[in-house]
């Protein structure tokens, strides 16, 4: 058994993972969660995108049919989810598989929590709140709320993880990224963010911690969007523009181990504690993706 993750460690080396994405169907998931978990992979990342898959229940899967790997879910959209049973959720995967679930919250799509009628008028608020509320519930505490979109009458779980249970919060806006640094332990970024904005970021999220008084180490995330293979120029190209980013962005990598390797070390260097490679939506080989990541790119990462 793996101990458990602890927010305020930093780790020796840059953390390196791969993302399952949505856009594959979940039952292509085991077969990619063994190949990680065979091939050493630190971490293997999946998506509540809507309206593909569920990111608790594909962790679940991917937890259960694998023995060491660490699973994250980046990101979990609040105004979908009572707080409650977030942290019913959240502490039943901490305690069946302790210290290899990495659980991330997030505002959510707009567009897409309008389409399903639970868009908020002031997302920010719904953020601070469910992460006040799931840390604290995640912590053994009982808790009576009142707040403008959590609330809860003498509540608390009645089997709360046994050890250290970090939230991580997604954001992009100065913001979101300030309310991470007060609130959250840990920080993920969009595979948008250059070297540049992960320095930018860091320095939000500290304002946010200065704020707060907090003084822990705040753990930072973020995605990378990689190809590698045939083809890989012309993937990479495609899914910059269908997200609107030009080739001056200072987003994504195609290439070699070398090349995305660099690539990750640039962002390790800005300020990043964990790198997830992304691949391009229409990846051909994801399992193959994920060896490459492991075997290949992982010596090549301090």
């Amino acid at each position: 058994m793996l101990p458990h993750f602890l927010p305020t460690r930093k780790s020796p080396m840059t953390g390196l993972g791969v993302v399952f994405r949505p856009q594959l169907p979940p039952e292509r998931l085991r077969a990619v969660a063994r190949v990680a978990d065979d091939a050493g992979l630190e971490e293997l990342w999946l998506w509540e995108d809507c309206f593909l898959e569920g990111g608790i229940s594909t962790a679940a899967a991917a937890l259960a049919w694998t023995e060491r790997v660490r699973v994250g879910v980046g990101l979990l959209p609040v105004p979908l989810r009572n707080v409650a049973l977030t942290a019913m959720e959240a502490a039943s995967l901490h305690r069946m598989f302790p210290g290899r679930a990495r659980l991330v919250v997030g505002h959510g799509v707009q567009d897409w929590m309008g389409q399903v009628g639970a868009r908020a008028a002031s997302p920010l608020t719904l953020l601070g709140e469910h992460l006040d509320a799931l840390r604290a519930l995640l912590r053994g505490e009982r808790l009576t709320v009142r707040g403008r979109y959590v609330c809860l009458d003498d509540v608390a779980l009645d089997w709360p993880p046994e050890g250290p249970a970090p939230v991580l919060a997604g954001a992009t806006g100065p913001r979101t990224l300030r309310l991470s640094g007060a609130r959250a332990d840990g920080t993920v970024l969009t595979a948008s963010t250059s070297p540049d904005g992960v320095r930018q970021a860091r320095r939000l999220i500290e304002e946010g911690q200065k704020e707060a008084g907090r003084g822990e180490p705040h753990q930072v995330v973020v995605y990378l969007l990689a190809a590698t293979g045939a083809g890989a120029d012309a993937r990479l190209r495609a899914e910059l523009v269908a997200e609107g980013l030009g080739p001056t962005s200072g987003a994504g990598v195609a290439g070699d181990a070398d090349a995305v390797a660099a690539a990750v070390r640039r962002l390790a260097e800005a300020g990043a504690d964990t790198v997830v490679l992304q691949p391009t939506g229409d990846e051909p080989d994801p399992e193959g993706f994920v060896r490459f990541a492991a075997e290949e790119v992982r010596p090549l990462v301090p």
